[in-house]
Protein backbone atom coordinates (compact mmCIF):
# COMPACT_ATOMS: atom_id res chain seq x y z
CA UNK A 1 0.00 0.00 0.00
CA UNK A 2 2.84 2.36 0.89
CA UNK A 3 4.52 1.74 -2.48
CA UNK A 4 1.26 2.46 -4.32
CA UNK A 5 0.82 5.78 -2.51
CA UNK A 6 4.45 6.76 -3.19
CA UNK A 7 4.05 5.86 -6.87
CA UNK A 8 0.87 7.92 -7.10
CA UNK A 9 2.53 10.91 -5.39
CA UNK A 10 5.52 10.64 -7.76
CA UNK A 11 3.29 10.51 -10.85
CA UNK A 12 1.28 13.52 -9.65
CA UNK A 13 4.45 15.47 -8.87
CA UNK A 14 5.84 14.76 -12.33
CA UNK A 15 2.56 15.80 -14.00
CA UNK A 16 2.50 19.10 -12.07
CA UNK A 17 6.15 19.74 -12.92
CA UNK A 18 5.51 19.25 -16.66
CA UNK A 19 2.46 21.54 -16.49
CA UNK A 20 4.50 24.21 -14.70
CA UNK A 21 7.20 24.00 -17.38
CA UNK A 22 4.61 24.28 -20.13
CA UNK A 23 3.00 27.34 -18.55
CA UNK A 24 6.28 29.30 -18.38
CA UNK A 25 5.35 31.14 -21.56
CA UNK A 26 2.05 32.41 -20.12
CA UNK A 27 2.25 36.13 -19.48
CA UNK A 28 3.37 39.37 -21.09
CA UNK A 29 6.19 39.57 -23.63
CA UNK A 30 7.83 42.51 -25.42
CA UNK A 31 8.74 41.80 -29.02
CA UNK A 32 12.36 41.99 -30.12
CA UNK A 33 12.00 45.61 -31.25
CA UNK A 34 10.17 46.38 -27.98
CA UNK A 35 7.49 48.18 -29.99
CA UNK A 36 4.69 45.76 -29.11
CA UNK A 37 3.61 43.66 -26.16
CA UNK A 38 2.02 40.25 -26.61
CA UNK A 39 0.03 38.41 -23.99
CA UNK A 40 0.32 34.63 -24.17
CA UNK A 41 -2.49 32.64 -22.57
CA UNK A 42 -3.36 28.99 -22.18
CA UNK A 43 -6.73 28.20 -23.73
CA UNK A 44 -9.27 25.77 -22.30
CA UNK A 45 -8.11 23.20 -24.87
CA UNK A 46 -4.59 23.35 -23.39
CA UNK A 47 -3.08 25.20 -26.36
CA UNK A 48 -1.14 28.44 -26.11
CA UNK A 49 -2.14 31.58 -28.03
CA UNK A 50 -0.93 35.16 -28.04
CA UNK A 51 -2.37 38.56 -28.99
CA UNK A 52 -0.99 42.08 -29.25
CA UNK A 53 -2.16 44.04 -26.21
CA UNK A 54 0.07 47.13 -26.48
CA UNK A 55 1.75 49.07 -29.29
CA UNK A 56 4.37 51.76 -28.88
CA UNK A 57 2.79 53.57 -31.84
CA UNK A 58 -0.83 52.42 -32.31
CA UNK A 59 -1.58 55.21 -34.83
CA UNK A 60 -0.44 55.99 -38.35
CA UNK A 61 1.13 59.38 -39.16
CA UNK A 62 -2.28 60.67 -40.28
CA UNK A 63 -3.81 59.79 -36.88
CA UNK A 64 -5.71 56.72 -38.05
CA UNK A 65 -5.49 53.47 -36.08
CA UNK A 66 -2.99 50.95 -37.46
CA UNK A 67 -4.82 48.19 -39.29
CA UNK A 68 -3.92 44.81 -40.76
CA UNK A 69 -3.77 46.23 -44.29
CA UNK A 70 -1.11 43.73 -45.47
CA UNK A 71 -3.40 40.76 -44.86
CA UNK A 72 -4.03 38.85 -48.12
CA UNK A 73 -7.69 38.39 -47.14
CA UNK A 74 -9.56 41.64 -47.97
CA UNK A 75 -12.15 40.82 -45.32
CA UNK A 76 -9.43 40.98 -42.63
CA UNK A 77 -7.62 44.10 -43.80
CA UNK A 78 -9.68 46.43 -41.59
CA UNK A 79 -8.76 44.64 -38.32
CA UNK A 80 -6.79 46.78 -35.91
CA UNK A 81 -3.25 45.65 -35.09
CA UNK A 82 -3.96 46.23 -31.40
CA UNK A 83 -5.77 43.08 -30.26
CA UNK A 84 -4.58 41.05 -33.23
CA UNK A 85 -3.95 37.35 -32.61
CA UNK A 86 -0.32 36.56 -33.53
CA UNK A 87 0.33 33.15 -32.00
CA UNK A 88 -2.08 30.24 -32.42
CA UNK A 89 -2.40 26.63 -31.29
CA UNK A 90 0.96 25.90 -29.67
CA UNK A 91 1.37 22.71 -27.68
CA UNK A 92 4.17 21.92 -25.27
CA UNK A 93 6.55 19.09 -26.14
CA UNK A 94 8.09 18.08 -22.80
CA UNK A 95 10.69 15.86 -24.46
CA UNK A 96 12.13 18.68 -26.59
CA UNK A 97 11.20 21.39 -24.06
CA UNK A 98 9.58 23.55 -26.71
CA UNK A 99 6.19 24.80 -27.81
CA UNK A 100 5.42 23.55 -31.31
CA UNK A 101 2.75 22.90 -33.93
CA UNK A 102 1.65 26.52 -33.78
CA UNK A 103 1.64 29.44 -36.17
CA UNK A 104 2.82 33.02 -36.00
CA UNK A 105 1.28 35.83 -38.02
CA UNK A 106 3.43 38.72 -39.27
CA UNK A 107 1.26 41.83 -39.70
CA UNK A 108 4.11 43.62 -41.52
CA UNK A 109 3.95 41.13 -44.40
CA UNK A 110 0.50 39.59 -43.95
CA UNK A 111 2.05 36.12 -43.89
CA UNK A 112 1.48 33.27 -41.45
CA UNK A 113 4.30 30.88 -40.68
CA UNK A 114 4.69 27.60 -38.84
CA UNK A 115 6.48 28.36 -35.60
CA UNK A 116 8.05 26.89 -32.50
CA UNK A 117 9.27 28.53 -29.29
CA UNK A 118 11.78 27.63 -26.61
CA UNK A 119 13.93 28.96 -23.78
CA UNK A 120 17.69 28.73 -23.60
CA UNK A 121 19.60 29.84 -20.48
CA UNK A 122 17.52 32.89 -19.55
CA UNK A 123 13.86 32.22 -18.63
CA UNK A 124 13.11 35.89 -19.39
CA UNK A 125 14.01 35.51 -23.07
CA UNK A 126 11.61 33.55 -25.27
CA UNK A 127 13.06 32.36 -28.58
CA UNK A 128 10.73 32.01 -31.56
CA UNK A 129 11.36 30.68 -35.04
CA UNK A 130 8.95 31.01 -37.93
CA UNK A 131 9.44 28.75 -40.93
CA UNK A 132 7.74 27.42 -44.06
CA UNK A 133 6.98 24.02 -45.55
CA UNK A 134 8.05 22.09 -42.47
CA UNK A 135 11.68 23.14 -42.94
CA UNK A 136 12.77 24.37 -39.51
CA UNK A 137 16.29 25.10 -40.71
CA UNK A 138 14.95 27.84 -43.00
CA UNK A 139 13.18 30.74 -41.40
CA UNK A 140 13.48 33.76 -39.19
CA UNK A 141 14.21 33.80 -35.48
CA UNK A 142 13.25 36.37 -32.89
CA UNK A 143 13.66 36.94 -29.17
CA UNK A 144 10.89 38.26 -26.94
CA UNK A 145 11.47 39.64 -23.46
CA UNK A 146 9.40 38.87 -20.36
CA UNK A 147 7.39 41.77 -18.91
CA UNK A 148 6.12 41.75 -15.38
CA UNK A 149 2.87 43.45 -16.22
CA UNK A 150 0.69 44.86 -18.96
CA UNK A 151 1.90 48.09 -20.53
CA UNK A 152 -0.49 51.01 -20.67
Amino acid sequence: MKKTIMLLVSVLFLAFQVAAQADRIVGFWLTEEKDAQVQIVKSSDGKYNGSIIWLDEPFEDDGSVKIDDENPDPALQKRTILGLSLLKNFVYNSKDKEWEDGTIYDPDSGNTYDCYMWFEDDPNVLHLKGYLLGMRFIGRSSEWYKSTDKRQ
